[in-house]
């Protein structure tokens, strides 16, 4: 039996974890997680659309390299745009087959759930589940590598100071 005063760390090195997870790193448990979404799904739409801007498809759609038009005002030098497009397309190795076809088919060709889950032949629900699974997978993985920014603590919804104050 592992007494209260054991570091955290060994007990997570005994259970086996090389590191401490996300969710402890962050400080937040996995309902926490939603308001991220949207803000990893823009940021996949700006790697789609910086990827093609590069001279290549996104990874997840295929390596193919061809001759991309570039805008005449970028905000973004060339340089800054290839390290953003490298730093992406190795977050989003990390990710298993399937949760990389549920991006690229729900993100960047912008296939609905219904659609996606006709496809793979499963629920509704079930599609709409393992999305937010991986998006929020994604979300963990961005903020991990601080491609994201972590969102600001919500604040306390009491009025008096402490709670049970008046």
């Amino acid at each position: 039996m592992l007494s209260d005063q054991t570091n955290p760390q060994i007990v997570l090195t005994l259970m086996g974890q090389e590191e401490l997870p996300p969710s402890v790193l962050f400080g937040q448990t996995e309902m926490d997680w939603w308001p991220y979404r949207p803000r990893t799904v823009a940021l996949l739409r700006r790697y789609a659309r910086a990827s093609i801007e590069v001279g290549r498809l996104p990874s997840l759609l295929g390596r193919e390299v061809f001759c991309a038009r570039l805008r005449s005002q970028r905000k973004a030098s060339f340089e800054d745009t290839v390290v953003f497009v490298a730093d992406i397309e190795r977050t989003l190795e990390e990710l298993d087959p399937l949760e990389k076809k549920l991006v690229a088919m729900y993100v960047l060709e912008e296939y609905t759930v219904s659609e996606i889950s006709r496809l793979l032949s499963c629920s509704e629900k079930t599609t709409q589940r393992l999305m937010h699974e991986t998006i929020d997978q994604l979300s963990r993985l961005l903020l991990t590598r601080k491609l994201l920014a972590q969102l600001p603590a919500p604040h306390s919804a009491t009025f008096g100071g402490s709670y049970g104050e008046v």
